[in-house]
């Protein structure tokens, strides 16, 4: 592991210039994966390259809106304004499968920007399948009120992963006689669904609702539609 990181003084593992190097380009795999190889019968090249304009914007505002934090817990979690929303606008766009590997690299993507590595299951829980989870959100992408519901699904699917992560691998933290598990429902809980609730709220306004079916009109038009 050392040729991808490296072992520091807390116990924890910091990403060599080479590890950073692997995922990034991880990363760039999944995303073009996620947009022309996951193909339906009407899939081909342009629609495509639409797929993967869309999901870029989609991953690149929720990775802005992900430093906007409105409370920002003391060992690691935030609630952001809305960066969860957008990754399960993915799914709420292209389905599921799109959507699980477009979550799994925003996951990936986060994991670069702020790395804690105490394994390689941590990693996995804490960045590739927690942020994977949002992606669950394509489950609903052809059902009536598929946006709220699929955000509901995809939240959850994170806060499950985090709370598992919590339970299993930071359970230390927790204070003493408290349970682990309840400890970590709490910490987890408060920030994920403090930003949930805020969220659905506000993509159950009518007129945002109507907006949001307008742009995905435009994310799924066939290109000689325009």
């Amino acid at each position: 592991m050392s040729f991808f990181a490296t072992l520091t003084e807390d116990g924890s593992y910091a990403l060599t210039g080479a590890g950073y190097t692997a995922v990034i380009v991880l990363i760039i795999v999944l995303v073009i994966a996620a947009c022309f190889f996951t193909p339906s019968s009407e899939d081909n090249m342009k629609t495509g390259t639409r797929k993967l304009i869309f999901a870029a914007m989609a991953m690149a505002l929720a990775f802005v809106t992900s430093f906007i934090s409105l409370l920002r817990m003391p060992m690691g979690g935030y609630v952001s304004l809305f960066s969860m929303f957008f990754i399960t606008l993915i799914g709420y766009w292209y389905g599921l499968r799109t959507a699980l590997i477009a979550g799994f690299a925003y996951g990936l993507l986060q994991f670069v920007v702020d790395p804690y590595i105490l394994s390689i299951p941590q990693v996995l829980c804490d960045y590739v399948l927690a942020f994977g989870a949002l992606g669950l959100s394509g489950l609903f992408h052809d059902s009536p009120h598929g946006m709220g519901k699929g955000y509901l699904v995809g939240v959850f699917g994170r806060f499950i992963f985090a709370f598992l992560s919590g339970v299993i691998f930071f359970g230390d933290y927790a204070p003493e006689g408290m349970n682990p598990a309840i400890y970590s429902f709490v910490y987890n809980g408060t920030y994920i669904f403090t930003e949930a609730g805020i969220t659905f709220i506000i993509i159950m306004i009518p007129a945002v609702t109507k907006a949001l079916a307008t742009v995905k009109k435009l994310a799924l038009a066939q290109p000689n539609e325009g």
